[in-house]
């Protein structure tokens, strides 16, 4: 079927509603969608250092991740089921609150967002790429690592680092391009295969010395302080940072909830977060716990802590294992970065020019630019600070968020007219104002002033873990009271 190109419609066959008999995802493909938003080196990374920040103090970190994941799934519940229950992406689902010049211009931040993540992401999967390949060459060859080809620079990357970079991306744009069944099944693969990969590492960290890694479990368990009055700060801080973890994700989360066959279905696989969590973490820190006990036994080793897994298993004189779990960490990552970047960008980017492009071309534009900040990202583009720019167009994510939520819930009463979605009449319900839902965009722009003086304003820096909550809170309020009868 070709692609319609009506100059009177919007429509475009990857962003039209899926057909109820075509929504085949259940509560089980959730749970691994929610593990591998978490199953990567930087969630690892994330989860351990919160519990090294603390002293390993493990119970003031767990409650505090507990709390933040119910209030993740409270929000992933109201995103998630207008989508499921009209079939439409995020974008889509955003051109009845904004207009559809305002879902164009707004929802494109998420795209451009979701690229340089998608090319940092792709920067430090390409590290276990280089590793894999270090590795080859070390077993043919050691001495060949020595050679001035291998130890010069260029963009502060030699040739095994550029190889490596070029093929994560080839991997991902390939891995990617067979369309969301395929997604579908990787998804699954990933999320149980990764558990299977900690599993492993789990017993090579417990068989090593047990009498050591038992040590972990104490260090797990230990409760002796859990009350104390100075653990309330460090509290809101872990569940800040979760909010801030899960914040992107849980505002394109309608791009998978459209293919979930019911409602019930969503609420049952969003409390697998929690479970997720809580299997993760446990797994995360014994590891972590065990291999700094370890270390507290060989005090000559300077770097008793490790909270990056390619850094711990380094330390494990294990070839066999090194290499598996090399690839469950490839696996994860590229997963996690099709979830968290790849196709919230695709379509955002498709609902920008719809009558232009699809998911293939979108995915190519988004693998082009992703490798260029692949390769940028360690000489420039981590030197000039752009986290911070991300971070304040992340800003427009809460309150994204809270326009939706409030016009869907509490304007609108649950329901859209589907066809006027699509549409480009001056008379279609979501045409306001030449495209523009001006009540929408200026709650919208309020609610940023909030989320981002959090990040810029030195003063409410301690809020900035909160600044996607503030936003969402902000809008939705300013929104209903501008929208309502």
């Amino acid at each position: 079927m070709s692609q319609q190109k009506s100059k009177k419609n919007l429509l475009n066959w990857d962003l039209v509603t899926v057909n109820p008999n075509n929504k085949n995802w259940d509560w089980t493909d959730l749970f691994c969608y929610w593990g591998v938003n978490i199953q990567s080196v930087i969630g690892f990374s994330l989860i351990t250092s919160l519990y090294v920040i603390y002293d390993l103090n493990s119970f003031v970190v767990f409650f505090g991740t507990i709390i933040g994941a119910l209030l993740i799934y409270f929000f992933s519940n109201l995103i998630g089921i207008p989508s499921q229950k009209f079939g439409l992406p995020f974008v889509v689902l955003l051109r009845s609150s904004l207009g559809f010049r305002g879902a164009k211009y707004f929802g494109i931040i998420r795209c451009l967002v979701g690229i340089f993540l998608f090319g940092i992401q792709t920067y430090f999967l390409s590290k276990a790429f280089g590793y894999i390949i270090r590795i080859i060459i070390f077993y043919f060859d050691p001495s060949l690592l020595d050679m001035d080809l291998f130890l010069s620079f260029f963009l502060a990357m030699n040739i095994i680092d550029w190889n490596a970079i070029i093929l994560a991306i080839v991997f991902q744009t390939i891995l990617f391009s067979f369309g969301m069944n395929f997604n579908r099944r990787l998804i699954v693969f990933s999320g149980i295969s990764v558990y299977l990969g900690m599993l492993l590492f789990f017993f090579s960290v417990l068989l090593s010395d047990v009498k050591i890694s038992s040590q972990a479990f104490l260090n797990i368990l230990d409760l002796s302080n859990f009350l104390e009055k100075e653990n309330f700060a460090p509290l809101l801080t872990v569940i800040g940072t979760t909010l801030a973890y899960f914040s992107i994700v849980v505002l394109t989360y309608g791009d998978f909830t459209r293919y979930v066959k019911t409602e019930s279905e969503v609420k049952k696989g969003n409390l697998s977060l929690i479970l997720n969590l809580i299997i993760f973490s446990f797994f995360a820190l014994f590891i972590v716990s065990g291999m700094d006990a370890y270390f507290k036994q060989n005090p000559e080793n300077l770097s008793r802590i490790l909270t990056n897994p390619t850094d711990i298993i380094g330390k494990l004189d294990n070839l066999m294992i090194t290499n598996l779990v090399l690839i469950i960490i490839i696996i994860a990552s590229a997963s996690t970065n099709l979830i968290a970047n790849f196709i919230p960008s695709q379509f955002t980017l498709i609902n920008f020019i719809p009558s232009f492009l699809s998911l293939k071309s979108a995915a190519i534009i988004i693998s082009i630019f992703g490798f260029l900040v692949g390769i940028f990202w360690l000489s420039y583009l981590s030197q000039i600070g752009i986290l911070s720019f991300i971070d304040t167009f992340g800003a427009f994510f809460g309150p994204l968020f809270g326009v939706v939520i409030s016009d869907f819930y509490l304007i609108k009463k649950r329901m859209l007219i589907n066809k006027d979605i699509y549409s480009l009449e001056n008379n279609g319900e979501y045409y306001y104002s030449n495209g523009w839902h001006i009540k929408g965009v200026y709650s919208l722009i309020l609610g940023f002033i909030f989320s981002a003086s959090t990040i810029w304003n030195t003063n409410l820096m301690f809020l900035q873990s909160y600044s996607w909550m503030i936003g969402a809170l902000v809008s939705g309020f300013v929104y209903y009271l501008m929208a309502k009868e």
